[in-house]
């Protein structure tokens, strides 16, 4: 299967994080999506720009013919994001500043990132992957 998904929330992203680095070399793209928690009453993200971006992420994903990893990194429910301290706002690797956020993680460094306001877009989804 093209597609390699794990997910991971703050308290167990580092592990997460970690597996996911020592597999980069196994395929052709390494991403990490950056998501709003869940709703547990609607059962849909809290954020509406994931709620867009995210069923566009997994087609154009599930649809490539490469191995491509993907780390579904889950930022908490809104009170937890909203605060200014929250870890991925203030780690050095990262600097979320909005979520959804579509990353290519390459050579230990981020490659390329697709931020809030345009990570729903089909060909820029594409231009990441390639």
């Amino acid at each position: 299967m093209p597609l390699k998904m794990v997910d991971a929330a703050v308290g167990t992203f580092d592990g997460m994080f970690q597996q996911f680095r020592s597999e980069t070399e196994k395929n052709k793209a390494n991403l990490i999506l950056f998501l709003a928690d869940k709703d547990p009453s609607t059962s849909l993200s809290w954020c509406p720009d994931c709620v867009r971006a995210e069923p566009v992420i997994y087609k154009k994903l599930e649809a490539s013919s490469d191995d491509v990893a993907l780390l579904c990194a889950y930022v908490g429910n809104r009170p937890t994001w909203r605060n200014l301290h929250h870890p991925w706002r203030v780690d050095s690797r990262f600097k979320l500043a909005g979520v959804s956020m579509l990353i290519r993680w390459e050579d230990e460094a981020i490659k390329g990132r697709l931020e809030d306001h345009e990570a729903h877009v089909e060909r820029k989804i594409d231009a990441l992957i390639e």
